[in-house]
């Protein structure tokens, strides 16, 4: 029976490079895997085939015999049957399949008792609004495994010390035969640890880490805003057999304020003003994240007019862009309550004002039903 041509059985072209032949053949080892398809022997012959093609074509020496010479230039370099010790690296070939098919690390690949870096952990914070605009430090309280100081994280009682498996010889893993692969399991010994620990602490029951409550203070910077998360390196759990610790999220949540709202770096606010004081000019007092600031409003204001105070918003929390800009819109405000002498004055005021005729505005799609804080958005950018 003759063979197909390698390129053919991977599916590339002949000019196509290492990269394209590499990720070709791991789709067709991870779908053709006799683990995957378990008594399928067409599924079985197609992971052997495209094993052979890929042990030719990801070769410059081999893959340059077959480009001269066809089946019969490989023949004698290893290219007529499987072998697995034709690859060089084949660890890194495979090292995603064994977590997808469950037989562990191929060829003796990954040793799993090697350090091993900590979890990571994440809290989530609330903070005001006014903790958000200025930036705050505080402390929480963080449950987590941390290594065993009585042990120093070796899981052996004092005065002892882990041997080395006799098992998989301090490997973590051993080999098995498949078929026709050889196939590296996590070792039933030490779990892959690569050790075994003999007499062990007595305070941690041998595993290295105990269970405790840390305080840790955080800096939260001004202008954080809701989402957005810190990183505190090293404060996650503890790592094992030596690896570094994990990191701890802290995820940040603002609480709405009762005046201002937020987009971006800038804030948006509705301040009420006496209908005289829109209609001759005069002077208001602007709440701010800096206090109030007085603020000049021209004679003749319309209700719904929106005064920009720029710096007056969220600083940036990266600082590099300054501050956003505050946005007031001023709202008449109707007293609930008149005196005789204000209802005479106010009756007196509306004889001589000029009575302007209502005309209703035709409505542009869905542009009246927008809300101001969108309007002010688009006007100001």
């Amino acid at each position: 029976m003759s063979k197909r041509d390698y390129y053919e059985v991977l599916g590339v072209s002949r000019t196509a490079g290492d990269a394209d032949i590499k990720s070709a053949y791991r789709k067709l080892a991870m779908k053709h895997h006799p683990d995957r398809n378990p008594g399928d022997h067409a599924a079985e012959e197609k992971f052997k085939e495209a094993a052979q093609a890929y042990a030719v074509l990801a070769d410059p020496e081999k893959r340059s015999l077959y480009d001269r010479f066809g089946h019969a230039g490989v023949s004698s370099a290893g290219g007529a049957g499987f072998d697995p010790t034709v690859f060089q690296g084949f660890e890194d070939l495979f090292g995603g399949l064994g977590d997808i098919f469950g037989f562990g690390d191929l060829f003796g690949g990954r040793r799993r008792g090697g350090p091993q870096r900590g979890a990571d952990l994440r809290y989530d914070l609330e903070i005001t609004f006014e903790e958000s605009a200025r930036g705050t430090e505080t402390s929480i309280q963080i449950p987590r495994h941390e290594h065993c100081e009585t042990c120093k994280g070796s899981g052996a009682a004092p005065g002892s010390s882990p041997t080395v498996c006799a098992q998989c010889r301090g490997q973590g893993q051993v080999r098995m035969q498949r078929g026709f692969l050889t196939v590296a399991t996590t070792c039933p010994q030490c779990r892959g640890a690569g050790r075994v620990i003999s007499k062990p602490c007595t305070a941690c029951r041998g595993a290295g880490v105990v269970a405790r409550e840390r305080k840790i203070a955080v800096k939260i910077p001004p202008g954080i805003a809701t989402g957005q998360q810190l990183r505190l390196q090293g404060e996650g759990e503890a790592g094992s057999a030596g690896g570094p610790a994990g990191h701890l999220y802290v995820v940040v949540h603002v609480q709405d304020h009762e005046f201002f709202r937020r987009d971006g770096l800038n804030l948006f606010c509705e301040i009420p003003v006496n209908f005289t004081t829109l209609a001759l000019g005069g002077e208001i007092q602007v709440p701010t994240l800096d206090g109030i600031e007085h603020v000049k409003v021209p004679e003749a204001t319309q209700t719904g007019t929106t005064l920009r105070l720029r710096g007056k918003g969220m600083p940036d929390v990266g600082g590099g862009s300054g501050k956003g800009d505050l946005f007031a819109t001023v709202q008449v405000l109707t007293p609930k309550k008149l005196s005789k002498e204000q209802r005479h004055l106010i009756e007196q005021l509306a004889k001589v004002l000029p009575q302007e005729k209502f005309q209703p505005r035709p409505r542009e799609h869905e542009e009246d039903e927008r809300n101001l804080f969108d309007r002010v958005k688009d006007m100001f950018g």
